[in-house]
Formats: C-alpha cells, structure tokens, sequence
C-alpha cells in the first residue's frame, strides 16, 4: 500500500491507522513532489490538506473507492485538527473494510490517560464516555473498561505522595533463552554467563549514584524486571538485593517487585533470599499452561513446573504473586485460552496480567517469519472477554492499561488485580504520573514535569559490555536528568 501526503503532518497517526485495519501490512509514505514509489500496490491512500478542510481518498487501482473531506475552523488548535485528522481517516476505513476497530481511531499506548485527565479535571463518566465514543470511536466495552481503570487508578495514587517521591526499576537482562515473542534487549545466560559478575558491578555504581542524587526524596515502590532477574544465582541476588536495601530508603516502601518470571529459573534458594528482604510482590509468569505452545514459543519448562513453582512461592509466605498470560500466541485458539483460564482458577494467583501479543519487528517471530507462515495468530473481543471474565470470577478488578504497535486484534494489555493488591508501580508508569530511576543496560530513567504534562528521559546504552565500559557515562546522563528535575 501507498500513503500520499501534500503535508508532512500526522502522517505517523494516520499510517498506524491503516496498520491497525491491516496487520503485518507494508505502507510505503510519499509527499508531493516526490518522485512516485515503484511497484506494485494493492491501495492508494491520498491526504490532501488545506488552510479550512482536509480530504482523505481511497483507491483501488485507477478505481477511487472512497472520498471524504471535512472543514476544520482556521483557529483549531493542533491537538482538535489532529482528532479531526484522526477521525475522517478511521471512517473511511470503517467504510472500506466495513468493519469497526475496539479502540476505534486510538493510536497511544495509554488510553486511560484520556479519562484520567478528564477525572481530575471533575468531569463525570458519563461526560467522559460520551466525550470518548464521539471524539475517537472507542467501542462502548472499551471505554467502560478505560473509565472503570481509570477510577480505580485514581483512587490507589490518592495514597501515594507521587509528584515528590519516585520509584526505581533495576534491570536484569539476562534470559535462560529468548522467547519466540520477545523484543526486549535479553541476552541468553550461557551465552553472556561471563558479563553476570561485571554487570552487576556497573549496576551497583549506578544504583548508588541514583541513591546519591534523590536523596531526601521518598521512594515509593522498586521493581526489578528483565530480562529474567531469576536468572541470577542465589548468591548474585542476595547481594544486589542487600545493596539496594543498604543504599535506599526502603522502609517506607509501599511496593517492592521482583520478576521471578520463567518458573526454570526459579529455584527454593532463590525464593528464601527473596524472603530475606522487603520484597512485597512477585511475578511467575506461565504466558500460557498449554505444553505444545510452551515449546513452541521456546519456554524451557514444562506445564507442572509452573504450578509447583506457584505452590512452592505460596507455601513459603509470598502473598502477592503476579501471573503473566499471552493471548494471541501462535496456533492458539479460544480453546487453548479457555484451557489456560480454566488452569488459573485453580492455582489462583492474586493478579493477572493479560498481554494481547504484540509482533514487532526484533522478534523472531518477524526475523524468521517464513518459518511461521503456517501458524495462526488469533485474537478476538470474545478471547479478550473470556480473560475478563475469568479475572473477575477470581475475584479481581483491572486496574491498569496499556496497548503496544502490533497487537493480534488491535487490543490491549489490561492488569487484574484482588482487592489491594494491585501492582502499583505498573500504574505509575503508565500513567506517567511519578518520576522513575532506572538503573541497567537499556534501562530508560523518566522524569515528570509539570504535573506530567512534560516527560524527559535519560537512556541507557542496551549492549551490555558498552554498558559495564561506559558506566560513568550513563552517570552523567543522570546527573543532568536529576539537576534539571530537582
């Protein structure tokens, strides 16, 4: 396909628009005046704009399938002439596949942020849904799902001072092997089993250096996250966790998260460090319990594992435990999904995480897709409603949402949670509502201006011998992130 602008302006929104109709498609943008893409193309998409209106066409060949043009006032602001932009494009969409997207014209990652915003502003839901269902289409489960969240969020930040304290995220990236899905910068253990011991030097530096900077400042929750942080060895974790617990203020936590993610790593020792320290909440993620997709999708452990690792946690205290699913996996069908659901009510862990696959392009799902061509990738609003409704016959809420690029079914990633026991840090990342340390190769420090109006960042480098060997330079990143926040 082809996308034609005379203006290079919002050409991202509205070819992420053409995306979410058309998955795994390839767009190629053009502007006038350039010289005309060669090949061949299934559709033409013409954006015209002027000074008082916009047209978007569609066309099939030298047939024109569809036209649209809508007036905007001279004094529209950007953001107005945007979701007008926005709005003509995903209706002749609808018009052309004759079909509705869940989220409608959405295209962030952060759809709660809309009625957020609205909520401290003292609008009502019902003023927000209609505002939702007629400025972006949002289907009417969708936007009770993001107002629903939204309050929820509202009321657990109201508990937490969260514009003079932060949080911190500790990175550990290192995997037992890398999932078929995965896009994250994870480097397999055997592999780089020789860079463990210098990484976590370099992490302890910089972990010091953060704590150096805030401090005098609260720190509301720690999560450490990978990667697979259980990768380490007992020992390993034992001293990053006692270094952490040396240098920061960990008293007053009112969260502290460990990723013990794939059950493989997860060993009794390891589990009795954890419980050595403050650590409130961990993660056990199964992504499925069906073995044929385990092993698919390179997971090195077997369906029992993950329930024996759960009971194992359960018996030794930990009463806030996390399991991650994945809906939309390859060869996996509603029948696969009811099975796994089905496998969580019996082991019935305190919050769920359902993650709607997204393909991106770092996978090796992308890399070696010749190789999958056969496999299905199913993802649906009944599959999606299934996970909510078994989520709430365990007793739990959602209380966070975010959606990535490249979704199965263009949906999103909703957290559940039992009462207290949501993941606080999850919300305040996503809501961008609090300032976040992070410490670790490709870790992102964010810091919150304005009431979050203004996000400025400090990246770290991802390669992780550029990471040991270029620590002080990720220190000075921060120390100008850190001079410019306080």
């Amino acid at each position: 396909m082809r996308l034609k602008l005379n203006k290079r302006e919002f050409e991202y929104d509205i070819y992420s628009l053409i995306r979410a109709f058309y998955p795994g498609s390839e767009i190629k943008i053009w502007y006038e005046g350039e010289e005309e893409p060669d090949g061949n193309y299934i559709y033409d998409y013409l954006m015209e704009y002027s000074d008082d209106s916009i047209t978007f066409a569609i066309m099939e060949g030298e047939h024109e399938v569809s036209r649209k043009t809508t007036r905007i006032p001279e004094a529209e602001e950007q953001k107005e002439r945007k979701n007008h932009v926005k709005k003509l494009v995903y209706k002749s969409l609808v018009s052309q596949t004759k079909r509705e997207l869940p989220w409608g014209n959405l295209t962030g990652i952060r759809p709660t942020k809309i009625p957020m915003h609205m909520l401290e502003e003292g609008k009502s839901n019902v003023e927000i849904a209609r505002y939702m269902r007629d400025t972006y289409g949002t289907s009417p489960e969708k936007t009770a799902l993001a107002i629903t969240i939204a309050n929820r969020e509202r009321a657990i930040l109201k508990e937490i001072n969260y514009e003079e304290g932060y949080s911190l995220y500790v990175g550990i990236p290192f995997c037992p092997s890398i999932c078929l899905y995965c896009s994250f910068g994870s480097h397999v253990l055997k592999t780089w089993s020789h860079m463990v011991e210098p990484y976590l030097d370099a992490l302890k530096k910089e972990l010091s250096f953060i704590a150096e900077q805030m401090k005098g400042r609260p720190l509301d929750t720690i999560y450490i996250g990978g990667g697979t942080p259980t990768t380490l060895e007992a020992g390993q974790m034992g001293a990053l966790l006692e270094h952490i617990c040396r240098e920061f203020p960990v008293n007053g936590l009112k969260e502290f998260t460990v990723e013990a993610g794939r059950p493989d790593t997860i060993t009794t020792a390891k589990l009795a460090v954890l419980k050595e320290f403050p650590v409130t909440r961990i993660s056990i993620n199964p992504q499925t319990m069906n073995q044929e997709t385990l092993d698919l999708i390179g997971r090195k452990h077997t369906v029992e594992e993950i329930t024996e690792t759960f009971n194992t946690a359960r018996d030794m205290g930990f009463d806030n435990i996390n399991m991650d699913l994945i809906v939309g996996l390859p060869g996996e069908h509603k029948e696969q999904v009811a099975h796994t659901l089905e496998q969580m009510k019996i082991i019935d862990p305190d919050s769920l995480t359902i993650h709607s696959l997204a393909l991106k392009r770092a996978t090796r799902l992308n890399l070696f897709k010749e190789q999958y061509q056969e496999i299905s990738f199913e993802n649906s609003q009944e599959i999606m409603q299934m996970t909510e409704n078994c989520s709430r016959e365990m007793g739990m809420s959602p209380y966070y949402l975010y959606r990535q690029k490249n979704m199965a079914g263009n949906f999103e990633n909703v957290g559940y949670a039992k009462l207290d026991k949501a993941g606080i840090y999850n919300i305040l990342i996503m809501e961008e509502k609090q300032t976040i340390m992070a410490a670790g190769a490709g870790a992102s420090s964010k810091f919150v201006f304005q009431h979050g109006e203004r996000i400025e960042r400090a990246e770290n480098v991802k390669d992780l011998k550029s990471y040991v060997e270029r620590i002080d330079e990720m220190l000075e990143r921060k120390r100008i992130g850190v001079e410019k926040f306080l």
